[in-house]
């Protein structure tokens, strides 16, 4: 995660908490941006996707206070769990919070929103009969 000096101590720990929580939760890593996106947003945040370890498994969030930009990109692997309109849901909660000014609050609540809907469902083995 970069927060470059826009949190607190106490508000990086607790977004790395989350970040942590949502990890295992969803078997899915998660990585946040917060700073100016070089150039335009969406390709400088698939940028920063693409030097992640394990980009497939991995769920980037971009957020650029000062162009108001936030960006989401999900690697193939979790794409199969996690479906725009559900990135879309998280998107506008980030928004909301940020928009009342609670920029770690909308994070938080971003990645949980995100943990959530990238567990893959369980699945229950009948046994077979046959």
């Amino acid at each position: 995660m970069a927060a470059g000096e826009r949190f607190s101590s106490s508000e990086r720990a607790a977004l790395d908490e989350t970040i942590r929580l949502a990890e295992r939760v969803s078997r899915v890593e998660f990585s946040v941006f917060v700073g100016r996106a070089e150039g335009d947003p969406r390709g400088f945040a698939e940028g920063l996707h693409g030097s992640l370890v394990a980009p497939a498994r991995s769920v980037l969030v971009m957020v650029d206070p000062e162009a108001r930009a936030v960006e989401v990109v999900t690697g193939a692997d979790v794409r199969r769990t996690l479906s725009d309109r559900q990135v879309e849901f998280a998107v506008a909660e980030m928004q909301s919070r940020f928009a009342a000014g609670d920029l770690v609050g909308g994070l938080r609540r971003g990645v949980q929103m995100l943990a959530e809907h990238s567990r893959a469902p369980q699945t229950l083995h009948a046994p077979h009969q046959g």
